[in-house]
């Protein structure tokens, strides 16, 4: 078990898609002798990088879940989950961020800052998140490590310095200048395992020391010691260390490092960064709800004697059970011991209790408070807290995003029906953004998620790891129908087969009725119609709103009205008038002019001011209506009114038209009236589904 929590770190790589972290992660577990041999990512050899085990990850070349790991470097015990970059997993990387310390956020160092770059930076801000950066690929044509270091400051507006600068770009990087030392650093040898110190080169020294200069002015803002020290240029290396450690953990600077993990330049140091300036568990303020105290906050500890509080933030259902990955924030959790499940009262024996190194498992047999394990064959949900009994103490879930695209599942046989409810039973409980239900209406099984990558990844995965054949569309608008001015009718319902017959008339009208979606008023006066059979008429009336003339879709927002009948003394029955009633129905609808009604959805567009043109041009094709634009500081926010049948793929469209760098959110709205151009399509597809 790891007590000395002073050398334990917590870390989370994170970045846009392709700047290289699986690749960084790779390197790092190369150098910290976790693995014996480098692989790629898209490996020729067929291995691909130890962090992607996952078929689907090897092929695409993406990181599709994130995958948690531990090493050993200069004594410290380092924890590390390697996150997807592509916005369709956002949450992959809100989880993780919600349970470390401190995370590596990487850039490439030709197209700096990204899309994705701010939505992670996005997520680290809200859970105060300290990070140091790199600036990967510094072996490309056209990198350039102080741009992105300026990209840094205003785009993401951190207080970004550099704490090395590159010795060479391009073909020609092999190192780097560190500030802090003041020395260079050459990596050299078949896997940048050589490295070599010397004295920085004279063409290099006049930058060095501009460099140096900017670091100290940005530090010493947060050290007074320093400060006197600079004005004396009595500077020792421990006080430039403690002031970019203290001002890191303060979330005041973001030290900024430069490399190439895929030509291994620049890592170890990196590795030697994150000790030196991100926190450890002890550092951090962790903070849990007393649900014995009307969920008063409470300061965690970290001492192994306190009351266990650990959270489980990931759930993988592999083919022996639930894999839980835990967070511990306090005390100490044993294998063989029973917990309690706070949000189910439950309690549980720890069967298993295993550290993660991608898809394999070694097993401990304890660990303390500022851990990250995982749990083996236990129940839970993603969120749930455990205790040891003794407190009542829970931590606050994560922030959840919700879906944005939709598609119609069907399986196409019986056996794969049964394969993919198991399927998705088990994805909705690994990931909170993967939704699925029936619609009521159309009985269609529809999934939700962030984005169509996302969704075809699971329904890739249905095939491959459950064997469930299925076919997908896009699911079915809820069309409403409705009329649009009042229509009279009178209907007679006579029926005569020998033996008692079947009699009711039916009079009065139909209007469009805005309060509510079904009204129905007797004016009967006199009794022709008895007073037993004006419930008959409702329900004949309520019957037919089930299922409009015009589409097949469900009737709303209309009164009836009866103020006149006729009955008959044997052959009149509550089964006549609810059939009068029906005939009465269909006579007054055809004639209060039919139409059809459909979802239009509140659409919320955020993204940079500089797309705004794009964004509302993305609105316009689809029929929506502006509603309200605000801009504020680069950001600008489009409110709109869309049609629902015109949002399937947005997400695609938005993304592609803003670099990435927007996003939106819906909800419904209202109904209204559909063109004539489309309510004419629906009628004739209507018309040839009920031919065939």
């Amino acid at each position: 078990m790891i007590t000395d929590l002073s050398k334990v770190r917590n870390i989370g790589i994170s970045a846009h898609i392709d700047s290289g972290k699986t690749t960084l992660t790779e390197r790092i577990l190369f150098y910290t002798d976790r693995i014996h041999a480098i692989h790629e990512v898209r490996g020729k050899d067929g291995v691909g990088a130890k962090m992607d085990s996952m078929e689907l990850e090897k092929e695409r070349g993406i990181t599709i879940q994130s995958a948690a790991t531990h090493c050993t470097w200069a004594d410290h015990h380092v924890n590390i989950i390697d996150t997807p970059g592509h916005v369709d997993f956002t949450v992959e990387v809100e989880r993780a961020l919600r349970v470390l310390d401190g995370a590596i956020l990487v850039l490439c160092g030709v197209a700096g800052v990204q899309s994705q770059s701010i939505t992670v930076d996005r997520q680290m801000r809200r859970y105060n998140v300290p990070r140091v950066a790199f600036v990967n690929k510094m072996d490309r044509s056209g990198a350039n490590a102080f741009r992105v270091c300026t990209a840094l400051r205003e785009k993401l507006h951190l207080n970004a310095v550099m704490v090395q600068i590159p010795i060479g770009t391009e073909e020609n990087h092999k190192g780097h200048i560190d500030l802090v030392k003041m020395v260079a650093r050459y990596f050299s040898g078949p896997n940048g395992t050589d490295i070599t110190e010397t004295a920085i080169p004279d063409e290099l020294k006049a930058q060095a020391d501009e460099y140096r200069e900017i670091l100290l002015d940005a530090i010493s803002m947060f050290d007074d010691e320093l400060m006197e020290a600079v004005f004396e240029e009595k500077v020792t290396e421990e006080m430039v260390v403690r002031a970019i450690r203290n001002a890191t953990i303060g979330l005041d600077l973001v030290p900024v490092f430069c490399g190439s993990a895929y030509k291994n330049v620049g890592v170890q140091a990196l590795l030697d960064g994150v000790l030196a300036y991100l926190p450890n568990p002890t550092e951090v303020d962790n903070i849990a709800l007393d649900l014995e105290n009307d969920e008063a906050e409470v300061k965690l500890g970290h001492e192994p004697e306190r009351p266990l509080v650990a959270l489980a933030f990931k759930l993988e259902d592999g083919r022996y059970g639930q894999l839980t990955y835990v967070r511990l924030y306090q005390g100490t959790l044993r294998k063989g011991e029973f917990i309690y499940n706070l949000r189910t009262g439950k309690k549980v024996k720890v069967g298993r209790l295993v550290r993660m190194h991608s898809n394999e498992m070694e097993d401990i047999d304890e660990c303390c408070g500022g851990d990250l394990v995982a749990l083996f064959g236990i129940d839970c949900a993603s969120g749930d807290t455990f205790t040891d009994g003794r407190s009542e103490l829970a931590m606050t879930s994560m922030h959840v995003p919700d879906p944005v695209i939709q598609l119609m599942i069907k399986p196409v046989d019986n056996k794969a029906q049964i394969n993919m409810s198991k399927a998705l039973q088990r994805f909705t409980r690994e990931d909170p953004t993967f939704r699925t239900w029936v619609d009521p209406e159309s009985g269609e099984t529809i999934v939700s998620g962030m984005g169509e990558l996302h969704l075809e990844v699971y329904i890739e995965r249905m095939k491959r790891e459950y064997k469930a054949e299925v076919e997908t569309g896009a699911p079915q608008v809820a069309y409403r129908e409705t009329i649009s001015r009042q229509a009279d009718f009178n209907y007679t319902h006579k029926k005569q087969t020998g033996g008692s017959g079947q009699y009711g008339r039916v009079a009065g009208f139909m209007e469009p009725w805005e309060e509510e979606e079904f009204a129905f008023e007797s004016n009967i006066v006199g009794g022709s119609i008895p007073k037993e059979y004006i419930p008959s008429c409702e329900k004949g009336f309520a019957a037919m709103m089930e299922k409009g003339r015009l589409i097949g879709f469900p009737v709303v927002n209309i009164k009836f009205t009866i103020n006149d009948g006729q009955y008959h003394a044997v052959d009149s029955s509550d089964m006549a008038f609810q059939a009068a009633a029906k005939g009465a129905f269909k006579e007054g609808y055809d004639r209060a002019k039919p139409i059809i009604l459909e979802p239009v959805m509140a659409v919320a567009v955020e993204g940079p001011s500089e797309f705004q043109g794009n964004i509302i041009g993305t609105i316009n094709q689809r029929r929506g209506m502006i509603t309200n634009t605000t801009d504020v500081d680069g950001f600008c926010q489009i409110e709109a009114e869309v049609p629902l049948s015109e949002m399937f793929g947005y997400s695609t469209v938005l993304r592609s038209s803003t670099q990435g760098k927007a996003e939106f959110s819906m909800e419904f709205a209202r109904y209204s009236q559909v063109p004539q151009s489309v309510a004419e399509e629906l009628k004739e597809k209507y018309a040839e589904n009920r031919a065939r």
